[in-house]
């Protein structure tokens, strides 16, 4: 598959989520869309992206934005992880990559000295017509949700 660019639509694939759903992103048409992808469930940098989103969730609702958060991690996992952070979003299960791929943010990190394939931190906003409008590559946590956030304001 072609990896989106801007002024892509959101891909039309379903994608198995936290509260037994199966999530289209074409669903949330109307909507502005933002997909952040992170490399591990319960780990201390992507606890606190979780939580900088989850502590800014009223705000993002109130712009009629949906959240989302993906991983390769399980369904399973991510429950567990959802209800001890209190995170009020849904987090996708990719464990299969189609998604992280149609996103081109699977690549090569190092950890502990090794070098590991895996996500690299990476979010996506799709603007009320379904269209991706921003992206940001090899995030940083600190303060991230909240320049996600000022980009929505400047949509609506």
């Amino acid at each position: 598959m072609t990896p989106l660019t801007l002024g892509s639509a959101a891909p039309d694939l379903e994608i198995q989520s936290t509260g037994g759903k199966t999530v289209r992103l074409t669903d949330y048409a109307g909507r502005n869309i933002v997909l952040y992808f992170y490399p591990k469930d319960n780990t201390p940098g992507c606890t606190q992206e979780g939580g900088d989103f989850r502590d800014l969730s009223e705000r993002f609702a109130a712009l009629d934005t949906v959240v989302f958060g993906v991983s390769r991690d399980s369904v399973k996992m991510h429950e567990g992880f959802k209800s001890k952070q209190a995170f009020p979003f849904e987090l996708l299960s990719d464990p299969d990559e189609r998604l992280c791929g149609l996103f081109d943010v699977i690549g090569m990190k190092n950890m502990y000295g090794k070098q590991v394939r895996g996500i690299e931190r990476s979010t996506f906003l799709f603007d009320r017509r379904g269209m991706l409008v921003r992206e940001w590559r090899k995030v940083k946590v600190k303060d991230h949700a909240r320049e996600v956030l000022l980009a929505v304001e400047g949509l609506n």
